[in-house]
């Protein structure tokens, strides 16, 4: 399982700030891993190239040697667009799709035959989006966090986890945005956010 960050049009350092601070969550929960994991991130040059541009993020995948591999998509703001996009053609050319994650993409249409999640810096921002697809367990921030924090800072971003039980009741659980995607990339099979 190899993991795809996808960031919007920012600073770079933002991303490294993000990878670090999930790092730090994912450590607290796994103490014992070993420091010596091989990388299984590839991170979406979003400085050089489009971020919303689907046809670069999947060149950008093409020239990694991923073939074969199931690919867990992080986006943020304008690389939800891309991001999608991107998938939809990896899938399109016989790879795999482990779960797509998107970070504030807001008004951004999101679907497809693997499973979505959506993270949002506050209530109305989680509420309208899911009008374009809402996918399956879901996050929101509140009290709600500028846009950029919720990239900048997911560990100390409070909210709520959003799921929906068998019988279509919905249920929130008081976590942080870090902590939700931690958890749900342990669930798809993610090995390593460094």
């Amino acid at each position: 399982m190899r993991l795809v960050i996808c960031p919007g049009i920012h600073d770079p350092k933002l991303t490294d700030r993000f990878l670090e601070r999930l790092s730090e969550v994912w450590e607290a929960e796994n103490p014992r891993q070993n420091s010596q994991t091989v990388s299984h991130v590839k991170i979406f040059p979003a400085h050089k190239h489009p971020p919303f541009s689907a046809l670069d993020i999947f060149h950008f995948l093409c020239s990694q040697e991923l073939a074969g591999e199931s690919l867990v998509f992080v986006s943020f703001s304008a690389g939800v667009a891309g991001a999608i996009g991107a998938a939809w053609m990896w899938q399109q050319l016989g790879g795999q799709v482990g779960a797509f994650f998107a970070l504030d993409g807001w008004g951004v249409p999101l679907g497809g035959n693997f499973p979505i999640h959506r993270i949002s810096h506050d209530r109305f921002t989680h509420w309208s989006s899911a009008i374009l697809g809402s996918g399956g367990d879901s996050f929101y921030a509140d009290p709600p966090v500028a846009h950029l924090d919720l990239w900048r800072s997911p560990q100390t971003t409070k909210g709520w986890h959003v799921s929906q039980t068998a019988g279509g009741i919905e249920t929130v659980t008081p976590t942080t945005a870090a902590a939700f995607l931690v958890h749900l990339l342990k669930h798809y099979g993610v090995q390593s956010v460094v």
